[in-house]
């Protein structure tokens, strides 16, 4: 398998970490390189508990499954409810979780969305998907696309609003988001209000200026990067510019006719130069992108280091964001 390497690239130094992230940083335990013998190898990170999290806030939880892409498993679901709503028909949040589709679960970020449902008086649903190596693309975006499709046509049972449904998720779950823009847009699926891409993973080739200046430093570095994207796309295929576009959004030639986008990333993070640029090329076919670059923001800061004060002001700028394109107060 062939490294990718920027050509031409100058000396790659990268840009220091905000101090309150740096201060966090080297507080992080150290934690040894991921291998694919080692995925699944591990005990399970203890996480909190739906009820734990929610703790007094009136919201009711429940998990159900559903069925997954035509001839695959069933996909797992959460879905979050404000108290004393049944009969209206809310916003939602439709939440694809992180990990480099090679690791993570849907109780990863279970606070994340509780917080949103919480916040904006809306319905969260956090999907479950099958993660590479051992079911690499097209699985994974399959069923996020397949729980996204289901949401919509279960809207009125849900007591959801069709038309306003925001697709999310950071880092993996970025990426699988955009690719469900994509998705719904070819195959003439839902429409979705937007799509809230945080730090997402779109660029299978690792060839950026800033994928290379994070070798090493910071919450998700470049050799976890090239492990994943070998298991997502096979060792032969993983860093070639004609990846499928539903597994690298950056590889899509057309990125006309998407819904709004919310892009945010870390100035300090390996995803930065192709967040960047994936909000400047939706712009250049006359779309809506709202592009946040935190500056000195590490990789996934917000939920590594959500008491700083970059994490507090990125909270607001999604809030606000989702708030206008939901039409909440």
């Amino acid at each position: 398998m062939t490294t990718p390497v920027a050509i031409g690239a100058p000396q790659h130094t990268p840009v220091p970490f905000d101090p309150e992230i740096q201060a966090a940083l080297d507080a992080m335990p150290q934690m040894p390189p991921m291998t694919r013998e080692t995925l699944r190898g591990g005990p399970a990170m203890p996480f909190p508990s739906n009820d734990e999290i929610i703790g007094d806030r009136a919201i009711d939880w429940e998990d159900r499954v559903i069925a997954g892409p035509a001839g695959a498993p069933d996909i797992e679901v959460t879905i979050y409810r404000p108290r004393g709503t049944e009969g209206q028909a809310l916003p939602a949040v439709y939440n694809i979780h992180g990990g480099g589709m090679i690791v993570g679960h849907r109780s990863w970020e279970a606070g994340r969305v509780i917080d949103i449902v919480a916040e904006l008086g809306v319905v969260g649903v956090n999907v479950e998907y099958r993660l590479a190596p051992e079911n690499p693309f097209p699985a994974g975006a399959e069923d996020c696309y397949a729980g996204f499709v289901w949401l919509v046509e279960n809207a009125a049972d849900l007591g959801v609003d069709p038309e306003r449904i925001v697709v999310m998720g950071g880092s993996a779950g970025g990426g699988f988001s955009a690719a469900v823009a994509l998705m719904a847009r070819d195959r003439k699926g839902p429409q979705m209000a937007g799509q809230l891409l945080l730090c997402p993973m779109i660029d299978n080739t690792n060839s950026t200026v800033s994928s290379l200046q994070y070798d090493g430093i910071g919450t998700w570095q470049r050799d976890a990067n090239l492990l994943a994207w070998s298991c997502v796309l096979g060792d032969d295929a993983a860093f070639s510019t004609d990846a499928p576009a539903y597994a690298a959004p950056s590889r899509a030639r057309d990125l006309s006719n998407l819904p709004p986008a919310f892009v945010e990333v870390g100035s300090a993070e390996m995803f930065r130069d192709e967040d960047v640029e994936y909000a400047s090329r939706i712009w250049a076919t006359g779309g809506q992108a709202e592009l946040h670059v935190w500056s000195g923001g590490s990789h996934g800061f917000d939920m590594y280091m959500p008491g700083s004060a970059l994490a507090q002001a990125a909270l607001a700028a999604r809030s606000s964001w989702l708030r206008r394109i939901l039409g909440v107060s």
